[in-house]
């Protein structure tokens, strides 16, 4: 399930710009997920590390404000 939760957290933050902008604040993977669970999402670091890496997506945050490009559309 936790594959899942990454892919449904990505989803979500692809459909509404409040949830990618609270998710842009954390400074770390680790806070990341932290958040995540406050949410009801369940996944680990290495869980989203490898969803991401697999879609060809990177966590640090880039523009100016500074975003992730992370979100699925």
């Amino acid at each position: 399930m936790s594959r899942a939760d990454v892919e449904k957290l990505l989803i979500a933050g692809g459909e509404d710009k409040h949830l990618r902008a609270k998710y842009d604040v954390p400074a770390t993977r680790e806070e990341f997920v932290a958040l995540a669970a406050t949410e009801g999402y369940d996944f680990t670091v290495e869980e989203f590390d490898s969803v991401i890496s697999e879609s060809g997506d990177v966590f640090e945050k880039n523009g100016n404000p500074p975003k992730r490009s992370i979100w699925w559309a």
